[in-house]
């Protein structure tokens, strides 16, 4: 008979049951505090309070914004939404102007398409939660909200160490807007002959900030400085918030059927109005129907930029395009005017010899 098999040893135990025990972790230990994150969505609460509008329903702090759509002002009703951030302006930013640019950026979109902006949500994240930076910032984000007649209606904050360098954070927006179907813009209802109305930008907006931080590396500037030709420093020029277009286009798309809008963003004057054009059609824009500010002459000029490339990359004074039938140009002017709009004559709407072409910018 054969002997026995012989014992098979214990497997020593899991080296997490034997090792000492370790120090009680807490969440604030990884880097996240859940009190400052919950102090600040209280104060949050109270900025957003500030900015309702019919068709909120309910309040910050809940899974999802909640928002009854106004059927009853509409025929047939279409959303129209938009996302976007605030660039590279963050690496520069002070205060709360920068909220402003995040939800200009989004509302200035949706009005492009003929539409209302409702309501707006936020997301703000970082390394570690600083609660009363982050309150400033949002603070400009609902004032954005007010001067864009929508509702700030929800939003996420995210504390992530490791993800973010200290002090670092980001920012990006989502706005939703409403327009009955008939009254979208759309490019074909652009016609040869319509003039081109621009409306002055505040600054450089929240578009070109690399290359404007390259132009400060290379100059040696400082923000602190004065602006030569104005009577503010160069960092008041150029971190002014982003100019709000929403309510001065309402009143226009009110008494005027409009043909299209653009937001002159990245890509400048030359790249976004054939966004709006239709195949064949030309923006004829006289480059002396406006003078470009002196903080795009100071940067032009510290960097050694090329005219091509300034309107490219920057809106060089324009931040908005509105198409209006010739007929109507002149009233369309004062409308924008009486609400606050700084007016410029830009050029027309002309057919290209080949109606297949797609739509272009040509410099008259």
């Amino acid at each position: 008979m054969a002997p026995p098999p012989a014992s098979s040893p214990s497997p020593a135990p899991p080296p997490h049951l034997t090792a000492p025990a370790a120090r009680q972790l807490r969440y604030r230990d990884s880097g996240v505090d859940i009190d400052a994150g919950n102090a600040l969505a209280r104060r949050i609460a109270k900025l957003a309070r500030a900015t309702r509008r019919d068709g909120v329903l309910g309040g910050i702090g809940g899974f999802g914004a909640l928002f009854e759509v106004p059927l009853a002002r509409y025929k047939n009703p279409v959303l129209v939404s938009a996302a976007d951030g605030a660039g590279t302006k963050l690496m520069l930013a002070r205060g709360g102007d920068i909220g402003i640019d995040l939800v200009a950026m989004c509302v200035n979109d949706i009005i492009a398409c003929g539409a209302e902006p409702l309501y707006f949500l936020d997301y703000f994240a970082c390394g570690a939660l600083d609660p009363a930076r982050a309150e400033r910032v949002i603070a400009g984000i609902a004032r954005g909200c007010e001067l864009a007649g929508c509702a700030l209606a929800g939003g996420e904050t995210a504390e992530m160490p490791g993800m973010y360098a200290p002090g670092d954070y980001d920012l990006a927006g989502f706005a939703v807007g409403i327009a009955d179907k008939e009254k979208l813009l759309s490019p074909q209802r652009v016609r040869a002959g319509d003039i081109i109305l621009g409306l002055a930008s505040s600054g450089p907006h929240a578009n070109g900030f690399s290359l404007i931080r390259k132009v400060l590396e290379q100059s040696g500037a400082s923000l602190s400085e004065e602006l030569p030709g104005t009577r503010g420093t160069l960092g008041d020029a150029l971190l002014a918030p982003t100019r709000i277009y929403v309510k001065a286009m309402l009143r226009l798309f009110a008494e005027v059927e409009v043909s299209a809008v653009a937001h002159i963003t990245g890509g400048g004057l030359p790249e976004n109005p054939p966004r709006v054009l239709p195949p064949g059609a030309v923006a004829e824009i006289d480059r002396a129907s406006w003078q470009m500010p002196e903080v795009f002459g100071w940067l032009q000029r510290q960097g050694n930029i090329e005219d091509a490339e300034m309107l490219r990359a920057f809106n060089c004074g324009v931040g908005m395009l509105a198409v209006v039938p010739q007929r109507d140009a002149a009233r369309a002017a004062a409308i924008l005017e009486e609400a606050g709009e700084t007016v410029f004559a830009l050029g027309r709407i002309a057919a290209a010899r080949d109606a297949s072409q797609p739509p272009r910018v040509e410099w008259v």
